[in-house]
């Protein structure tokens, strides 16, 4: 079950926010838990034990590490600390890696392979990440032992971050667990939230998507280095509004129900050079690699070869972490050279730029990059790449002119929609809007202004659903993460 769905948009949300309603203060974490089970084992019921398995596991780390504190035992808290790392990194590879690992060994050694063809559970990425976190942030001693095996499953298991983020560390809620409060005010602000980002997903990602999709599986001759770099700029597209309309709504529902879950995206397309992009792109999963693996390897405090040397594990990571494929792993590697090239000397140099080359030369990388992370077999990303550079194909042909001359209007649009200003120039108007109807009723000025945002947040609801309906485009990229 996905957010842009209509057992979700119909069913599932509308019976939990009711229930949730009703439900007495005390045992709403009780209540979201068995939602977020219900949600979960709709879409992979017989993988719902290996979530539970990591709450339990993790919930009794923490009290295990407690217990040595209380002992007088603190030296053994490593060993918690190991086997916590060791078990849930362990699951993860096993299912998301094993059949890569041996279908890769196959290729070199040129003897088949027996793939075990294991389902990937959904969210076990993101999951993993959320207990690790507790378990590395008890050791640490930087939150409290959770008591409550309900309160800690709820924080696992809760839908509305549980497939696809963002990544919620523990310390990020913790507060909120137990004393989360919400007024009509902030629970608007989630239904807005929610509404926008459902919208971002079906009427922008959805739609370009179709345009990679038909360009993506075009035959190397009809491919011409225009219809590829185009191909590129719309899953580029795709995935920034794809997967930030879906923190959007995860954020929405966070604000619905108390909570106030991390920011994930802030506009990475106007950035002026990789660094800046990371700093703006999946923000929770930069957070979670630097406080819980570029740090504690070092960070940058042991030498210039030690910094480098830890950059190259994380990128590394970061590329195997988002897929089991090479394609992922290069894509890794390839911002880790772009970043260690800025770091170097790039960014000083940059300075001197003027601003627009500054965005130009992101955005050129950035498209490439997100072209390697889209295409999963090696064969076909290295055709693309190079029908991409002009190697042995033609500058245009009719197919990409069809293309170009049909989605033109339709890029402009997105590039505007990830850019500040449209948010901006729609604050302003609304603001403008209130204080002239304010002049005219000072009374009712405020509730029609108000009356006119619902009904332009209904407008894009009724749409984004219609579309819905009708059957339309609608995948989830990070839904395989």
């Amino acid at each position: 079950m996905v957010f842009s769905s209509m057992v979700f948009l119909c069913g599932f949300l509308p019976a939990v926010l009711i229930g949730y309603a009703i439900c007495p203060a005390k045992y709403r974490n009780f209540f979201l838990f068995v939602a977020s089970l219900f949600f979960y084992a709709w879409g992979e019921p017989r993988y719902i034990v290996i979530m539970l398995f990591s709450t339990v596991f993790d919930f009794c780390n923490g009290l295990l590490m407690e217990y040595l504190d209380r002992k007088g035992r603190p030296q053994y808290r490593k060993w918690v600390l190991v086997l916590s790392v060791v078990i849930n990194i362990g699951i993860l590879c096993f299912f998301k890696y094993t059949d890569f690992v041996l279908q890769s060994i196959s290729q070199l050694t040129g003897n088949p392979a027996h793939l075990l063809k294991l389902a990937l559970p959904i969210g076990i990425s993101f999951y993993t990440f959320q207990t690790l976190s507790y378990t590395i942030d008890v050791y640490r001693r930087e939150v409290e032992v959770q008591h409550n095996i309900i309160d800690f499953g709820m924080y696992v298991c809760l839908f509305p971050q549980l497939i696809a983020g963002p990544i919620v560390r523990y310390s990020d809620i913790q507060d909120q667990i137990k004393g989360r409060k919400g007024n009509w005010e902030e629970r608007f602000y989630g239904v807005q939230r929610f509404i926008l980002g459902l919208a971002k997903k079906v009427l922008l990602a959805n739609q370009i998507g179709a345009l990679w999709n038909q360009i993506s599986v075009l035959q190397p001759g009809d491919m011409s280095m225009a219809s590829a770099w185009l191909g590129a700029i719309a899953y580029t597209f795709q995935i920034y509004f794809d997967f930030s309309g879906y923190s959007d709504m995860a954020i929405g529902l966070g604000y619905l129900f108390g909570f106030r879950f991390p920011e994930n995206f802030n506009y990475p397309y106007i950035s002026q050079s990789i660094t800046e992009f990371w700093r703006r792109w999946h923000i929770t999963l930069s957070t979670w690699f630097r406080e819980y693996l570029y740090i504690p390897l070092g960070g940058n405090r042991k030498g210039m070869i030690r910094q480098i040397f830890n950059l190259l594990v994380v990128w590394f990571l970061t590329g195997l972490w988002h897929g089991a494929g090479w394609n992922f792993i290069l894509w890794g590697l390839y911002f880790f050279v772009l970043l260690l090239v800025e770091k170097l000397f790039l960014l000083r140099e940059m300075e001197r730029w003027p601003e627009i080359f500054r965005h130009l030369y992101a955005l050129f990388f950035i498209v490439v990059g997100w072209a390697v992370f889209a295409c999963d077999d090696m064969n076909r990303l290295l055709t693309y790449l190079g029908t991409m550079f002009g190697v042995d194909t033609v500058a245009g042909n009719k197919i990409s002119l069809y293309y170009w001359s049909t989605y033109g209007l339709f890029l402009i649009i997105l590039l505007l929609g990830s850019l500040k200003l449209p948010k901006k120039a729609a604050d302003r108007l609304y603001d403008r809007l209130q204080q002239k109807l304010l002049a005219v009723s000072p009374v009712w000025g405020d509730s029609i202004a108000f009356v006119i945002r619902l009904v332009w947040l209904a407008m894009l609801l009724l749409v984004s659903v219609a579309l819905l309906v009708s059957g339309s485009y609608n995948p989830f990229l990070y839904f395989r993460f």
